[in-house]
């Protein structure tokens, strides 16, 4: 397992205690204390990093409010980097939700008044023809970029500079959930405007007061950005963020065939979704390539979930056509059918010969799907009616409603067991506790991408690889479906148990090293044990 790198400065005293990367605070040993300058600066007292996670818990529990927790977790993050992941590796059923979705939401909603201490890089259009100088500021070798603009956060929409706190989020989990060194994490926020007036006028926002940038102007900063970062950090992995569906699916087609990069919106959620179809199926003993599937949204998560769906219907022996006629979308206006006018590029690929259809329910009883997935982040949209009728047409309908936070659910877990009699073969986007009805329990999990993305990451660093490709993302979706046990599904969970998550992680990341190996995209020769090659590789936070 891979140790803190010293930075060449070897801080002492005072800065050394204001590094997170180094700081131990009360964990420094006697010894440390008198050869690091740092005597007189701590109490007496020496606490193991157990008593110091324990302590942290103890005031954390206190707090009254998912918001002031998530404060207490990013200022611990602020000082205290190991402690931070030590307290996340051994409670993540508990932290996870506190510091991503659901409660990641309503703090970047809140960034500009929450806001203590900088995390990563804010790069604004105003620093176009400086962004090279603006990276060579980061004092590290980043080996993982999240990088986002803030215009479509979760399902909350435009939240400009205050989108920052996804890329942090999701930089904390590749730490612990699959051992990345936070050293090599880096989050970046592209600040070119906002288009949400609220904060427009919001005195406490933090970015540029200003509409976006568009059009050029948009499509060249964010290649000098790419370029500058690819020179700052040669082989450095960036992961694409919440951008919106126009730019989201632009910047992946741009520059996932020279770089290595992958958007986790797209193809992160395809791989989730996937596998908890591969597990529903062990359940209903069915197989994909007979399942019909209908998408209630049609933006990148649906065009990516399906593309995805399409592939392993095809390894499973369809045409191309035929996989595609078995994955429909549903946009604000309806079904997508061939003849509508003006269809974006991303939906003409699913748009069927079909009368129109502008309703989800119709959709349903005239589609008969076996499968409904929610990814358009319409709260309560798989109503009661939807649900009965999913189980009128299959004995163990299959619904996914991924869409977070949980105010933007399609339905509760609740809902989706009670609305069929218990039959439904359920996953959701933000987490809902154990239903019990009718004297049995369901314990539903998370579709959620830290199942998917931190071990694909990890995978990708750890072999070198130059490009990350559909494939490893097949072989993602295949590995974690393979994880979920007998008894997982026995109550109703579709995706394994969260505390098992760097086990997951681990082997995922041999699975996409292995694709890189086998395809020549890696930057040396494959290990002999892959799994274990991965394993030496991950971070673990101890003093």
């Amino acid at each position: 397992m891979t140790a803190p790198t010293l930075p060449t400065y070897s801080p002492r005293g005072l800065a050394l205690l204001r590094d997170p990367l180094l700081n131990k605070g009360t964990g420094f040993t006697e010894q440390e204390r008198d050869a690091l300058g740092l005597r007189g600066f701590l109490p007496a007292g020496v606490l193991s990093m157990q008593a110091q996670a324990e302590r942290i818990l103890v005031n954390l529990r206190s707090l009254p409010s998912d918001l002031e927790k998530y404060v207490a977790l990013n200022a611990l993050h602020d000082r205290n980097e190991a402690l931070f992941f030590r307290v996340v590796c051994d409670n993540i059923d508990e932290i996870q939700p506190l510091i991503y979705t659901p409660t990641v939401g309503l703090a970047c909603q809140k960034y500009g008044l929450i806001f203590q201490r900088p995390r990563g890089l804010f790069i604004s259009a105003n620093d176009r023809g400086r962004i090279a100088e603006i990276l060579a500021n980061w004092p590290y070798r980043a080996k993982l970029i999240v990088v986002t603009d803030g215009e479509r956060i979760l399902g909350l929409g435009d939240l400009g500079a205050n989108g920052m706190g996804i890329p942090v989020g999701k930089l904390s989990l590749y730490s612990a959930c699959a051992g990345i060194h936070p050293e090599e994490c880096l989050p970046v926020m592209l600040d070119v405007g906002t288009n949400n007036e609220e904060f427009l006028k919001d005195p406490y926002y933090i970015g540029l007061r200003q509409k976006r940038i568009t059009g050029a102007a948009y499509d060249e900063f964010v290649d000098e950005f790419m370029t500058a970062a690819r020179a700052a950090f040669p082989g450095v992995l960036i992961q694409f963020e919440d951008f919106a569906n126009h730019a989201a699916f632009k910047l992946l087609h741009k520059y996932r065939d020279d770089a290595c990069v992958f958007n986790d919106d797209i193809q992160g959620t395809a791989a989730v979704a996937l596998a908890g179809l591969f597990s529903a199926l062990r359940i209903t003993g069915g197989r994909l390539r007979d399942q019909r599937v209908l998408f209630l949204g049609a933006g990148e998560a649906a065009t990516g979930i399906a593309d995805l769906v399409v592939s392993a219907m095809m390894a499973e022996g369809l045409s191309e056509a035929e996989a595609l006629q078995r994955n429909w979308l549903t946009d604000s206006r309806g079904l997508v059918v061939k003849g509508r006018e003006n269809l974006h590029g991303h939906k003409l690929r699913y748009a069927h010969e079909q009368a129109p259809l502008g309703d989800f329910l119709t959709s349903i009883r005239t589609l008969k799907p076996t499968a409904i997935i929610g990814v358009a982040a319409v709260g309560g949209a798989f109503t009661p009616e939807v649900l009965q009728a999913m189980a009128e047409l299959n004995e163990r309908p299959i619904i996914f409603a991924l869409s977070n936070p949980t105010s933007k659910a399609e339905c509760s877990a609740e809902a989706a067991y009670r609305y069929t009699q218990g039959r439904a073969l359920f996953a959701c986007g933000s987490p809902y506790d154990p239903v019990k009805l009718d004297g049995k329990t369901f314990v539903p999990r998370q579709g959620n991408n830290s199942y998917i993305f931190p071990g694909v990451g990890l995978g990708a660093i750890a072999s070198g690889a130059r490009l990350v490709t559909d494939e490893m993302f097949m072989a993602a979706a295949h590995t974690l479906a393979n994880c979920v046990t007998g008894a997982d599904l026995e109550q109703g969970s579709l995706y394994p148990a969260l505390p098992r998550i760097r086990e997951v992680s681990a082997l995922i990341g041999a699975a996409v090293a292995g694709v890189a190996y086998q395809n020549g995209l890696a930057s040396g020769p494959a290990p002999n044990d892959l799994l274990g090659f991965v394993e030496q590789k991950m971070y673990d936070p101890r003093y």
